[in-house]
């Protein structure tokens, strides 16, 4: 498998995934509720299928995408977990946090990951064992070494509103211990933004597969470290993630291994 050539062939894929989103973005939207807060937008189908041509040009791997593909297709064969659109609620919304998330995955493993925020024009991009890059430049976690120092992001469930209370009760019992936390509804984009250091940690629940999956290629590759609650390997079929420098995991495993558990 000639990795590189992948990644370039991942690269188009996001950056003209990108472009569509750029377009349309601030335009009227054609909204489709797939949950009560769960949104699709004529965007995410455009650019999903803009992704889909252009990573079909590789013979290697089907593609796992959010909105056309059998979350069930197996973890332990060789795809493409594809986001088009993470950050759907803020693109509708005009808010420009949003971006294209897409990862080559072989069997237990992330090989490739890219994220690409269009309004930013910021390409994340990391190959395994190569390192980690944004817009070409090499990246690396923070050098926070406290929680107490520590900026950290978060994200809610699309079901918060049913189970509430050990959401609110983690962020309780974590805003208390660093100094600030945000959250802004796009976890790709968090796990790149501790992947270059902009945050020194991440957690949230629920998430799925194309969520994660070129995140934490992007965080092991620059430094960083990604378990689940309870500081047990993560993969992105595991639906709790904490993100972190590394310097601060156990402390953040402190707050948080008391909400670990398994979902179904």
């Amino acid at each position: 498998m000639n990795l590189e050539k992948e990644l370039d062939l991942a690269k188009e894929a996001a950056l003209n995934a990108g472009k569509i989103l750029k377009e349309l973005y601030l335009k009227p939207h054609q909204i489709i509720h797939k949950g009560e807060i769960d949104l699709v937008t004529e965007a995410d189908i455009a650019s999903e299928k803009t992704i889909k041509e252009i990573l079909n040009k590789s013979v290697i791997a089907p593609i796992l995408a959010e909105e056309s593909t059998d979350i069930k297709l197996t973890q332990n064969k060789t795809m493409w977990i594809v986001d088009p659109l993470d950050g759907t609620t803020n693109f509708a919304h005009g808010f420009p946090w949003f971006c294209v998330s897409i990862a080559l995955w072989d069997k237990d493993n992330p090989l490739i990951g890219v994220i690409y925020l269009p309004i930013f024009n910021e390409c994340f991009w990391a190959i395994k064992g190569l390192g980690a890059f944004l817009n070409g430049k090499k990246i690396e976690v923070s050098d926070t070494s406290l929680l107490n120092s520590a900026l950290l992001a978060t994200g809610f469930p699309y079901d918060v509103r049913k189970y509430p209370d050990k959401v609110i009760a983690a962020l309780k019992d974590m805003i208390v211990k660093c100094q600030g936390i945000r959250r802004a509804g796009a976890a790709a984009i968090d796990m790149a933004y501790v992947a270059c250091g902009r945050l020194d940690g991440f957690w949230e629940i629920k998430l799925k597969p194309w969520d994660t999956a070129a995140g934490l290629l992007l965080i092991q590759e620059a430094g960083g470290k990604v378990t689940d609650f309870s500081n047990n390997k993560y993969n992105p079929w595991i639906k709790e993630v904490l993100a972190s420098n590394n310097k601060i995991h156990k402390e953040m495993v402190d707050v948080l291994k008391r909400f670990h558990q398994n979902y179904e």
